[in-house]
């Protein structure tokens, strides 16, 4: 059966004018940034990776919002509209035709009962999380705090009724986690644009879906109508009035919480108007990481390069990050996820790498995860509490690892081609003057290591002790030209990878 649409917050067919853009002299002018070292692309140069983020290495993320009301899937609001999507016969067949229950009234049935972000900082500072990422606002243009920009679409004003960006920050400083916020407004624009269109097959084709209604442009964009409606959804194609109400939203985020890492589902948008938003927030916050997926963005300073869902081919010279999620970026019902086997092939591929990996586990409706994502977080606790000194505060050795077959070029999404490693497979970080091997299996009886060999191409001087995280007592091993062979234990002290300690 169908829901009953409700309207939204009782406003009847005619919003009131303040909730729709509105021209000035100054519609086309980039808002005044804070004073400090930072103005613009030239001065970005200046700028480099703070140590803490060098150092903590696994962040954890809660990619929650009124698209997850619905539990079946990223990009719900854009593909709800789209006819031949299964998001859009899921949206049919549960809520009714998108032309009277659109995504406005999705957001209202998202309601957080269960949420508690104190518990959830919790649960992830214990699997071993140094820094933990709330979303600010993904692409469906409604804002996760108490944003005066957007004051009817965001979550104090509807949904939950909660500052949900308030209360991460709030957690997480408590437990001593660096606080980060995601955005991806910029493609907002154009990914909604489908809102005003109309299925083009069956008894309703033709007649315009909800995004039309001027009521709710606050929502949808006022999108020109005879504008065509663009087939790339992350296109950043749009007027000079929505970069700046871009600008003034973030610039907020930015003013009300200032994140230790500020990260865009993209490149740096808009040209200039990016550029001074990123000079704002560094200047605002002279710790803070802001991280960018364009390469090219982050050669000279400027910000850390963020690669989605995939592994750098190699070690790269400046810090870097891996988003991913242990299932689909937003809640779906059923979903398969990663397993801890998978997680700690990943971190141990990209800390190895001199990246760091920031993990998100999607929240249903209600706020709290569910028993199986539990499971694979539990699964992560266990294996960090061994192992994690060969994780935090680590760089690379001269090489990433040895035994695996080359990580793709392309290196975003590259993740979906993965084998799980073995106990042929090596992974090596360093600190002080320790080495750290990840062995990422079990081996029988015997660890063999030829890459530690004596001398060779790695020129690895003579081992004098090896310990093995977990487990107390001696280790039997010797070192030649061919390899390092170290005896085991007859108990394995964590699943997954092993990681030897060495001192050379």
């Amino acid at each position: 059966m169908p829901i009953t649409r409700r309207s939204v917050l009782g406003l009847g067919a005619a919003a009131p004018a303040l909730f729709l853009p509105r021209r000035s002299q100054a519609q086309d002018a980039i808002p005044e940034i804070a004073k400090g070292p930072f103005n613009g692309a030239e001065s970005l140069k200046q700028y480099r990776i703070p140590e803490w983020f060098r150092d903590y290495k696994f962040g954890m993320w809660a990619h929650w919002g009124p698209q997850s009301a619905a539990e079946f899937g990223d990009w719900y609001a854009r593909n709800m509209y789209m006819q031949d999507s299964p998001q859009y016969k899921y949206h049919v067949e549960t809520y009714g035709h998108p032309t009277k229950f659109g995504f406005k009234d999705v957001a209202l049935t998202w309601h957080g009962r269960e949420f508690d972000a104190d518990h959830l900082i919790q649960l992830y500072k214990k699997a071993g999380a140094k820094y933990f990422m709330s979303m600010g606002v993904h692409h469906d243009n409604f804002d996760l705090w108490n944003s005066p920009h957007q004051p009817r679409w965001n979550s104090v004003a509807t949904g939950p009724k909660k500052d949900i960006v308030g209360l991460f920050a709030a957690a997480s400083r408590k437990h001593g986690l660096k606080f980060a916020v995601s955005e991806h407004l910029s493609n907002s624009y154009n990914w909604l644009a489908v809102s005003h269109g109309a299925d083009k097959a069956g008894p309703l084709a033709g007649v315009p879906y909800d995004g039309t209604d001027p009521a709710y442009a606050d929502l949808y964009h006022p999108f020109p109508k005879d504008k065509p409606i663009p087939a790339q959804a992350m296109s950043r194609e749009a007027p000079d009035s929505w970069k700046r109400l871009y600008f003034l939203r973030i610039q907020d985020l930015v003013d009300k919480y200032k994140p230790d890492l500020l990260y865009t589902d993209g490149g740096i948008p808009f040209g200039e108007w990016g550029y001074k938003l990123v000079s704002h927030y560094y200047n605002r916050v002279p710790t803070g990481l802001y991280t960018s997926k364009t390469k090219k963005d982050c050669e000279q300073g400027t910000c850390a390069l963020d690669i989605e869902r995939g592994v750098a081919g190699d070690i790269l010279p400046d810090a870097w990050q891996t988003d991913t999620c242990i299932g689909g970026w937003h809640y779906k019902k059923g979903q398969k996820y990663k397993t801890g086997k998978n997680v700690v092939d990943l971190m141990c591929d990209i800390v190895s790498r001199n990246g760091n990996l920031m993990l998100n586990v999607p929240l249903p409706n209600s706020g709290k995860p569910d028993d199986e994502e539990l499971k694979t977080v539990e699964e992560i606790t266990k294996w960090m509490a061994v192992n994690s000194e060969g994780i935090y505060g680590t760089r690379p050795w001269k090489i990433a690892g040895s035994a695996a077959p080359p990580v793709a070029e392309n290196m975003a999404f590259n993740e979906r081609n993965r084998k799980d490693l073995t106990a042929n497979d090596v992974r090596y970080t360093t600190k002080g003057g320790t080495l750290y091997a990840f062995v990422m299996g079990w081996p029988e009886r015997e660890a063999v290591v030829p890459t530690l060999a004596l001398g060779g191409k790695n020129q690895v001087g003579k081992i004098r002790s090896v310990d093995l995280l977990g487990h107390r007592g001696k280790l039997k091993f010797t070192q030649d030209e061919q390899s390092l062979r170290v005896t085991l234990p007859p108990e394995r002290p964590s699943e997954h990878a092993i990681c030897f300690k060495i001192a050379i």
